[in-house]
């Protein structure tokens, strides 16, 4: 019986607009809870935590078929890039639990 696939995405984002911490936590606020909206996704800051401008985000997603998280990573990083900030960086990986 297959466990289903798990995907994750790496992201480094810049800000180019925010002049403080305050800022920052403004727009990963909002990004972390429209991609926990939109695709399901476990969302975490992962480093650059007191920097004004930049930072690193970890998405992790969870579907039955290879194919489906493929399509989640793709949307969650297609909307990363549609936004305010740059995305400097993005790396994936899928991993299959019965591997």
């Amino acid at each position: 019986m297959a466990s289903g696939y798990v995907g994750v995405l790496t992201c480094e984002l810049h800000f180019p607009s925010a002049h403080s911490l305050k800022e920052k936590r403004h727009h990963l606020r909002s990004a972390k809870a429209q991609l926990q909206h939109r695709v399901g996704a476990s969302v975490a800051e992962v480093d650059h935590h007191d920097v004004w401008q930049r930072t690193r985000l970890t998405v992790a997603c969870v579907a039955r078929e290879h194919r489906e998280v493929e399509r989640l990573l793709d949307e969650a990083e297609r909307w990363l890039r549609g936004q305010e900030w740059e995305v400097a960086l993005a790396e994936r990986f899928v991993v299959d639990p019965d591997d």
